[in-house]
């Protein structure tokens, strides 16, 4: 007891005294938190409470409705989870229903113009497809490929290929443009439409498509699309009952692509004959031009530099032996002849107008006309914005008179 006391009675004084000093100490030099602080961080405490809260309430809700769901026999794939696997609801397919047909099924109120669709076409879809639709680098020509369908690279367009305009409204409507998808206005889309049936020369610049006269638009190729037949015509062919199915090869392999194989010799002997020709009249031009430049005295270096901007014009137009008109009329003699007089080439009102009262296109005309096209001849088809320099209208125009104006 007395070791106690001497031991025990001490160590407890001197920790009281401590804790009294440290009680003193913390009351006189520990302060509150600041209030803008300790708000701070209340507030930081009620919103993750409150964003708890929220996530609890959804996942609350999704699970009453998968339940909702499950009592009527739709119960999704995974608890929680997308639902895969079971029945669509009635919303959801309305939601996805927005298709247009062939009959113009689906189509919604709206109506645009070639001249509102040059502008919105220009400003979202031409660094893919060009200003006239003739694309740029591998993107797809909208544009031209008139007469293509027979070859062996045939130039599948709007104005060549495809079947019905819905096609094209549907496809531009929910999937263009590139990035931004289902982001057009129902204006917007009919304008981009009208403006894309302009530049395959299948109306006029005057033209307004809409709800109320989109089913009197076809497009040139829809009768060469026929209903698939198959199942009545091919397939009765593979299951009949005089079919051979005895003595087969065990094994199938493929070899190589049948154009390759040359399984048709008859057939590819004549497409490389015509491949050779088609090559052959390409490269003429070239020869004409440089053969035409130098009789006709024209700088070189200019005719050069013409050529070189030739390659905006053609995506609608060719020159030189064998052009034939595309979008345009081909250019050949154009310099000093008489405008919109080309035969077999329909002519805006406007350029057969200025024929019939005499017009010509002598260099004037032409350098005012490829300086802007539609303020020279108001309603043209052209929709080339027009060369911005004296040097580059000067340049093209001794192109074309090297093949073949005056």
């Amino acid at each position: 007891m007395l070791k106690f006391l001497k031991i025990f009675l001490p160590a407890g004084a001197g920790a009281a005294s401590v804790l009294s000093l440290a009680y003193i100490a913390a009351d006189q030099f520990i302060v509150d938190i600041p209030a803008p602080i300790r708000e701070a961080i209340e507030l930081n405490a009620a919103q993750a409470q409150e964003a708890k809260d929220a996530k609890a309430a959804a996942a609350a809700e999704l699970a009453a409705r998968n339940e909702e769901l499950a009592l009527a026999g739709l119960a999704p794939s995974i608890s929680g989870g997308y639902g895969l696997g079971r029945e669509a609801l009635v919303e959801e397919i309305a939601a996805w229903d927005d298709d247009v047909r062939p009959d113009g099924h689906g189509l919604p109120a709206g109506s645009g113009d070639v001249f509102m669709g040059e502008e919105v076409f220009i400003e979202k879809c031409s660094m893919c497809h060009g200003d006239f639709g003739e694309a740029v680098g591998r993107w797809p020509v909208l544009a031209g490929g008139f007469g293509t369908l027979t070859r062996q690279d045939p130039v599948k367009t709007i104005g060549s290929y495809w079947p019905y305009l819905s096609t094209v409204f549907d496809y531009v409507n929910r999937a263009m443009p590139f990035g931004e998808a289902n982001s057009l206005s129902p204006d917007e889309v009919y304008a981009i439409t009208a403006y894309l049936l302009y530049v395959n020369d299948l109306v006029d610049d005057d033209f307004t498509l809409s709800n109320e006269n989109f089913n009197e638009v076809r497009l040139p190729n829809e009768e060469n699309f026929k209903d698939d037949d198959r199942l009545e015509v091919e397939f009765p062919q593979f299951v009949r009952p005089d079919i051979c199915m005895e003595n087969c090869k065990e094994t199938v392999e493929i070899t190589m692509h049948a154009s390759v194989l040359d399984v048709t010799p008859e057939e590819t002997a004549a497409r490389q004959a015509a491949e050779a020709a088609e090559a052959a009249a390409e490269a003429a031009p070239e020869a004409t031009v440089e053969a035409a430049a130098a009789d006709t005295g024209l700088d070189p270096a200019l005719v050069a530099a013409g050529e070189d901007l030739f390659k905006k014009c053609r995506s609608c137009h060719q020159i030189g032996e064998g052009a034939v008109d595309r979008t345009g009329p081909h250019l050949n003699g154009v310099v000093g002849r008489v405008i919109g007089a080309h035969d077999g080439f329909n002519y805006s009102g406007t350029l057969a107008d200025a024929g019939a009262a005499g017009g010509v296109w002598d260099e004037a005309t032409l350098g005012a006309f490829l300086a802007n096209p539609k303020a020279a001849m108001p309603g043209t088809k052209m929709s080339f914005a027009g060369f911005k320099s004296d040097e580059d209208i000067a340049a093209m125009i001794a192109y074309l008179q090297s093949a073949g104006g005056q």
